[in-house]
């Protein structure tokens, strides 16, 4: 499982390098990133009674307000399959992105299931699974933008939406630095910006993008902006795993 037991377990497994998957007709390569032979120790869970997750509150399709407003999404699916599978109660409560580590540090909760990114930075603040999924970035822009190339000295002056603190802003501070970053504290106003024509691009998770561009808060503004993802995970694809306090 990703999250298990006492906090630093999921962190201290020791997992064998991620293999590729055999190519598929011999032109694609699926990477994968589990060891099917690995079998993690099950931990003691004689003191646990329940695990408080904690989600975030607007990060479709993986954690989101469902229509009778109690969290959903994959990563609230996999925390409640966590509880399932270990045997104990859990609660799932949904806060602002920002705002999850305070409140593991605060004891307001006992871990977070929200597609945070790996980092040194986020490592000292708390242990972390295993990484359970990952995800390219993209560019969005309005329908009726010209641009159409979003190179680094291409994007000079442009206003980009991004979501604060995530690694996509981590991204965009460091390699378009000409840039004039709009930093929100969700996606929904991000996106929302971008909507009403306030900045000239966003900058985020691409699947959750996607998700919004088909659908119908969009009113069908925008568009991904290049055909190529932004695949360098460490920088600007989160690399999914779950926290819990140290």
């Amino acid at each position: 499982m990703l999250l298990a037991g006492g906090p630093a377990w999921a962190q201290n497994q020791r997992t064998a390098p991620p293999q590729a998957a055999p190519a598929i007709g011999g032109q694609v390569s699926i990477p994968g990133f589990w060891d099917p032979k690995r079998r993690p120790e099950r931990p003691d869970m004689s003191r646990i009674t329940v695990i408080r997750f904690m989600t975030e509150v607007d990060y479709p399709p993986f954690n989101y307000a469902g229509a009778d407003g109690n969290p959903a999404g994959f990563n609230v699916d996999l925390a409640r399959l966590i509880c399932e599978e270990l045997k104990v109660q859990c609660t799932v409560q949904m806060r602002r992105f920002d705002t999850l580590l305070p409140s593991l540090a605060e004891n307001r909760g006992d871990a977070a299931m929200a597609s945070i990114a790996v980092s040194p930075d986020m490592r000292r603040l708390a242990d972390f699974s295993d990484p359970y999924y990952r995800t390219p970035a993209r560019f969005v822009t309005r329908r009726d933008s010209t641009i159409n190339d979003v190179r680094p000295e291409r994007l000079e002056g442009k206003e980009i939406a991004v979501v604060a603190g995530t690694a996509h802003e981590a991204f965009l501070k460091s390699l378009f630095t000409e840039a004039d970053l709009r930093s929100y504290p969700t996606g929904e106003l991000a996106r929302e910006a971008l909507r009403r024509g306030d900045v000239d691009l966003m900058f985020g998770d691409g699947i959750s993008l996607a998700f919004w561009l088909n659908g119908t808060d969009s009113q069908n503004c925008c568009a991904f902006a290049e055909s190529r993802p932004h695949t360098r995970i460490r920088l600007n694809g989160r690399t999914r795993g779950s926290a819990a306090t140290a």
